[in-house]
This record gives C-alpha cells, sequence and structure tokens, in this order.
C-alpha cells in the first residue's frame, strides 16, 4: 500500500513532468533536436543559455520521474495475474497510442492540404524521410502504415510504446532485479545503456533503468519518503544547478573531440541529482497544491497533455518562426508563452472531452482523468 503523500506526489509529479515535457518540446534553437550531447551551434546568449538549460538540464529529470512512478505501481499490484494486467494495458496503452498516432497523421495530413501549412509541415522536417520526401503525401502506403504503429508523428508517444514493452516484460524485468545474483549483472548493464544513452526498437536506457528501479524500489521496501544520508537533496541540489549551468555554457564553447562524453557524463548527473531534488526536497509544494481544489482539477488532464501537445508545438514553434519577426528576446518570449497556452488548449479541451464526449475521452485516454 501506498501512504496519502506518496499518492499526492505520484499524481503532482505526473502531471508537473507532463507541463514540462512540452516546455521542452516548445524549444526553439537552431538545433531543435535535443540528446545529452547537443551543441547548440549559435552564440550564447540570455535567450539561447535559457532555453538549453532549461530544456536540456533543468527539465530532464521528468522522464525518469515518469518511469519509475510507473515501474514502482505496476510492481504494487503483483497479487493480480499478470495476463489479466496485459489485457487492462491493451486498453490503457495501447488502444491511446493507436488513436493518437492515427490523429497525428490525420492532423499533419489536412495541414499539408494547405500551401502555408505545407511548408510549416516541410520546414519542421517532422515528416522527412529522405532528401527528396519531407510531407505525408509523398508517403508510400507502408511507410504510412509504419509511421502509424513504430513510429507515431506524436513522437512523445515513444514513451507509452517502450512501457508496453517493459510492462509486457515484467516477470522477466522483476526477477532480474530481485535474484540475488541477476541484479548483480542486470543493474550495472542498465546503467551501461542508460549512460550510453542506448535506443533499440525494443529496448532503450533510459526507460529501462528508471523502470527497473522503481520495481526494485517497491520489491525491497525503499524508503521513499525519507532520503538517507547520500540522498539528502542539500547534497546534491549544487550539484543540479551548478553542474547544469557549466554543461550549458560547454555546449557553447565545446571543449574540442572531448565534448560529447563530457556533455553526456554532465548531463546524466544533472538528470539524477534533479531527480532526487525534486523528490526529496519538495514535499512542502507537494502538498500546497494538492491542497487545492483547482490543482487536483487540472491534474486530472496529464494524459490529455501529454497526447495533443505535439506534433501541435512542432508546427505552432515553426509557424512562429516563419513570421517576420526581429524583437529582442522573441524566442525567448515564445519558448515561455505558447507552451503554457497548450497546456491550457489542452485541458480546456479534456474537459470540453469529458462532459460531452466522456466515452470518446474515456477511449481516449486510457480510462485516465475520469473522476
Amino acid at each position: 500500500m501506498i501512504t496519502e503523500l506518496q499518492s499526492q506526489k505520484f499524481r503532482f509529479w505526473s502531471f508537473v513532468s507532463m507541463v514540462l515535457l512540452v516546455f521542452v518540446h516548445g524549444y526553439n534553437l537552431q538545433q531543435s533536436y535535443l540528446q545529452p550531447w547537443t551543441m547548440p551551434g549559435e552564440p550564447l546568449t540570455i535567450t539561447t543559455f535559457t532555453e538549453y538549460w532549461l530544456a536540456n538540464g533543468i527539465f530532464r529529470f521528468r522522464i525518469p520521474m515518469l518511469f519509475i512512478i510507473s515501474g514502482y505501481l505496476f510492481a504494487l499490484k503483483d497479487n493480480q495475474p499478470h495476463k489479466k494486467r496485459m489485457n487492462k494495458r491493451v486498453r490503457t496503452l495501447l488502444y491511446p497510442y493507436l488513436l493518437w498516432s492515427a490523429f497525428g497523421l490525420l492532423f499533419t495530413f489536412v495541414l499539408e492540404i494547405f500551401p502555408y501549412g505545407r511548408q510549416v509541415v516541410q520546414q519542421s522536417n517532422l515528416m522527412r524521410l529522405d532528401e527528396h520526401r519531407d510531407l505525408l503525401h509523398q508517403y508510400h502506403w507502408y511507410e504510412t502504415l509504419a509511421r502509424w504503429i513504430f513510429f507515431p508523428v506524436p513522437y512523445q508517444f515513444w514513451f507509452i510504446k517502450v512501457l508496453l514493452i517493459y510492462n509486457l516484460g515484467y516477470p522477466a524485468i522483476r526477477w532480474c532485479v530481485t535474484h540475488p545474483v541477476a541484479k548483480k549483472i542486470f543493474f550495472p548493464v542498465a546503467i551501461l545503456l542508460w549512460l550510453a544513452t542506448f535506443g533499440a526498437v525494443l529496448i532503450e536506457g533510459e526507460g529501462l533503468l528508471f523502470f527497473s528501479l522503481g520495481v526494485w524500489m517497491q520489491k525491497n521496501s525503499f524508503d521513499i519518503d525519507n532520503a538517507k544520508r547520500w540522498w539528502r537533496p542539500r547534497y546534491w541540489f549544487p550539484v543540479f544547478i551548478l553542474l547544469s549551468a557549466l554543461k550549458t555554457v560547454l555546449a557553447f564553447y565545446p571543449p574540442g573531440q572531448a565534448a560529447a562524453p563530457m556533455l553526456t557524463i554532465m548531463h546524466k548527473l544533472v538528470v539524477a541529482s534533479g531527480f532526487i531534488c525534486a523528490w526529496y526536497a519538495c514535499n512542502p509544494l507537494v502538498r500546497w497544491f494538492m491542497s487545492k481544489p483547482w490543482f487536483i482539477w487540472a491534474s486530472a488532464f496529464s494524459f490529455i497533455i501529454y497526447a495533443m501537445h505535439a506534433p501541435l508545438v512542432v508546427f505552432t514553434v515553426k509557424a512562429m518562426q516563419m513570421l517576420p519577426v526581429h524583437w529582442t528576446g522573441y524566442r525567448l518570449l515564445l519558448f515561455v508563452v505558447l507552451p503554457g497556452c497548450l497546456v491550457m488548449l489542452a485541458i480546456l479541451t479534456g474537459a470540453a472531452l469529458r462532459k460531452w464526449m466522456p466515452a470518446f475521452y474515456s477511449f481516449a485516454t486510457g480510462g485516465r482523468g475520469i473522476a
């Protein structure tokens, strides 16, 4: 069983992580695809520093947070047969995945019908297959099918795809993290995959490590309420802030051939320290927000925020960048305002669907946020 505070923290951080995800995807520097070792390739300014520091530093703990919560909660229900749980996962994960992936394709297809929309899609490079094809209208049927099933236009759904795979393989993961010998092999391998930012069709490093950690914590009754000595935020907060700032500066002034591995290691330390600080140091913040009816109401729409924001955020950012605007601080203002507007749009859309089309809303969210 979980305590009331733990339940509040799971809900709070699930919602906050979704909101932060929109801001990360609202990043609008020239090099828009963020990896731990990404170097912006443009001058260091207040705008570029702030966006990179937040989007590729401060906000990056959110994915480990979501995977650990998912692993911990899934491990709580071992009293249920695994087949029964997977049947439920088809409804809560697979059906929404396929629905929103199809919607992303339809939205892009309609956008490409209009000349300006077609230009936006081309400039975003989101649909690019090769140097000659960068529109959905240029896909063959089997490429569209593959995009629907394996590579969703709402690219954030990689998390749902991976989570479904780890849920399916949960018995093996549970054995690996609880068997006395297996865990001594499994965790070093998982950590190496995480450090290498490994990604493949069925396995990727970040999700495997943190989902497994969530399972291990639940099975070993790990104290997730009180930080042990070396997990106390006062040790990790300076690491989190200073290292994320240093990493940001080095990304603009890379130190030669060692830049990529150095940035990667620093990135991983920022992610780990950020997670520790967020989970253990923010209990008063969690209690305050979770005592507010408006926040509890808004947090019910976590999934709809997650599902709706992309590819809309990419196309909107690109459309705004194509406007002949040259204000000082324009990109930073766009980075702050646009994601906030999209979060509000998603919440209002979710509220309307829940009220007027409850059956569809339940299907589209996998039954989340109904109450």
